[in-house]
């Protein structure tokens, strides 16, 4: 048995790409999970996909405090344990900084930092008890900072800083705390980045969501001998150069 099967899970952004395909995957090893997200449908759509009544559908803005701490509470009264928290939610934006909204920016520091900031909070308690894992799933530009990106990048380089603290301050109780880079990804979001840019978008030359659900899964499975801090993936051939 693997450190992951039998065990409860918590992932955000669940009715997304990637965070769907991170879902299934776990699944598919025996983890009941609860699928978080800011609409329902996409979740209940991926959740009928699971089969069993392990699983349970949070419909939830994790931009709002309350929204957090009432997915927190319900996830642990229902589950009575956890075992893994994958942070996959999150929000983008382009633009120069130059002319940038401070409010959008406002809008992603809540979305992408400080919601999984208090989640992790919150949820440290039964993190402890299981000595538990935690996901987050970031961007390439969480390594770097490209023209264009500059507010959604400068939140992805606070989630890295948030996820590298937390594994100096957890790795101690025996918490494995995992960051993950993917390049362009066959998503909805970068189908529309891809549209902003006046590329044509070819979901076939990307990433695709299975590729990174199954890297990080694969390495939360490893024994406890071993911890994965960081993974970058990306497409195996460059998706722009020749769009």
């Amino acid at each position: 048995m693997t450190p992951v099967e039998g065990g409860a899970a918590l992932v955000t952004g669940a009715g997304g790409g990637i965070g769907g395909a991170i879902v299934t995957e776990l699944a598919s090893r025996g983890v009941a999970v609860g699928l978080v997200g800011r609409r329902q449908a996409p979740l209940v759509r991926v959740a009928k996909t699971l089969g069993g009544s392990r699983h349970f559908v949070y419909e939830a803005d994790l931009a709002s405090d309350a929204d957090v701490r009432a997915t927190a509470s319900s996830f642990v009264d229902r589950f009575g344990r956890l075992d893994l928290l994958v942070h996959s939610d999150g929000t983008h934006c382009t633009g120069l900084l130059e002319h940038a909204d401070v409010h959008e920016f406002d809008r992603l520091w809540s979305t992408n930092v400080r919601s999984p900031f208090l989640l992790t909070q919150l949820l440290l308690p039964a993190l402890r008890a299981s000595f538990g894992q935690i996901v987050f799933i970031n961007s390439s530009v969480g390594l770097r900072a490209p023209s264009g990106v500059g507010q959604f990048s400068a939140t992805q380089h606070a989630l890295r800083a948030l996820a590298d603290t937390l594994r100096a301050e957890l790795n101690p109780e025996g918490i494995r705390v995992l960051s993950v880079f993917p390049g362009r990804t066959a998503t909805e979001r970068q189908r529309k980045i891809f549209r902003d840019e006046g590329r044509q978008y070819s979901p076939e030359k990307l990433l695709q969501p299975e590729d990174i659900a199954t890297v990080v899964v694969d390495a939360l499975a490893l024994p406890r001998t071993a911890e994965v801090t960081d993974i970058q993936v990306r497409p195996m051939v460059d998706p722009l150069a020749s769009t």
